[in-house]
């Protein structure tokens, strides 16, 4: 197969979607590697090493996509790379359709098979290749929130640990899920007051036997995230529904009981964001205020942090994508049920419920695709 590999065009992202060593694996098995030129240099990646490799370089996005018969990226396409897609081509990728109809639509229309990294799904329920990801997140939300809870950054001034005497930051973090968890492991270890919530019981019964004891489980609801709110110096939303638009847990309205200065940072923006007044943010303008609340809801997080990110994405990306090229797309959806999970569109027609459902479009079953 014929494998495209270009440089991600999104506002600081950073990442790219395989090192020098997987264009190695690939190549190994006879496969045909583009990369653009660059595309490594945010991640540490020299053109001379992916060469090295067995990779040939082209200068432009252009020519990748025009030549690929598989694209494998970091984030999903944006705009200026709509019209690039050619009808039949799989493309590889995070996509989040169900927060964003442009994409929808343009990919719809482009006739791609679009297989998205985030709904990728095990048996047990596990999300193999949102899991890396969503570990830096958690982690970053948790480094970015010291960074804005700083006053020049326009916070409360408030010391995530405190200090003897001075009591910590209080942290509120939605959603116990992979994010949850790293964030509060990161701000339990930098010594904040740490609530965490979720609707799951087995999940906080999990938490509160693993977690450091400055951490304290809650059961999600309207009432006991608004008791929590007044005292709250930053809340992390980190809920998911898997392939669908997440839940507005903060709502403007509610924007009122937290003290000036306050932080939220949502990480769920790629979903469409867990408060109401969330709107993308990016890394060159990662803030904003609203009703006295900060907000940081940068949709691209790891993208801050390309070396790490990109070694932990393609650590779990890449068994698939030698899997689509060795067999293709539908002989490895036949092989193996996770990736066929990851199938949200083919030529045209929209094959994963949440994103039929979020736009009121017609589902057709994977096989009749």
């Amino acid at each position: 197969m014929i494998i495209g590999v270009p440089k991600e065009i999104k506002n600081n992202e950073n990442r790219v979607s395989m090192t020098p060593a997987g264009v190695k694996e690939m190549t190994g098995r006879g496969h045909t590697v583009y990369v653009q030129a660059g595309a490594g240099t945010g991640s540490g990646f020299a053109d001379s090493e992916y060469e090295a490799a067995g990779a040939r370089m082209l200068p432009t996005i252009e020519e990748v996509y025009a030549i690929a018969e598989m694209i494998v990226k970091v984030k999903e396409p944006i705009e200026p790379e709509y019209k690039l897609v050619k009808k039949g081509q799989v493309l590889f990728t995070y996509f989040h359709f169900a927060c964003d109809k442009p994409l929808t639509d343009a990919m719809m229309e482009a006739g791609a098979v679009c297989i998205a990294y985030e709904t990728v799904r095990l048996a047990d329920g596990s999300l193999p290749l949102l899991v890396p990801m969503s570990e830096v997140a958690g982690r970053m939300s948790v480094q970015e929130a010291c960074r804005f809870m700083e006053k020049p950054q326009g916070g409360r001034g408030v010391l995530m640990g405190g200090v003897p005497g001075v009591k910590p930051a209080k942290v509120l973090i939605l959603g116990a899920g992979v994010v949850g968890r790293n964030a509060a492991l990161m701000a339990s270890g930098m010594g904040a007051d740490v609530t965490i919530t979720d609707i799951s019981l087995p999940t906080l019964r999990r938490v509160a036997d693993t977690m450091r004891p400055n951490v304290k489980t809650l059961y999600s609801s309207r009432h006991n995230i608004e008791q929590e709110l007044p005292t709250a110096d930053v809340v992390i939303g980190s809920v998911l529904i898997p392939g669908a638009k997440a839940p507005h847990l903060v709502t403007r309205d509610m924007l009122k009981l937290m003290q000036p200065g306050a932080l939220l940072v949502d990480v769920a923006i790629d979903q469409g964001g867990c408060f109401e007044t969330s709107r993308p943010t990016t890394h060159s303008e990662p803030v904003y205020e609203l009703d006295g609340v900060m907000h940081y809801a940068v949709a691209n997080i790891p993208g801050a942090v390309p070396r790490t990110s990109t070694f932990a994405l393609t650590n779990a990306t890449l068994p698939y994508a030698l899997l689509l090229a060795d067999k293709g797309w539908k002989e490895a959806c036949r092989m193996n049920a996770a990736l066929a999970q990851g199938v949200n569109m083919v030529d045209g027609h929209v094959t994963y419920p949440g994103v039929a459902e979020a736009f009121g479009l017609p589902l057709t079953k994977l096989d009749l695709a």
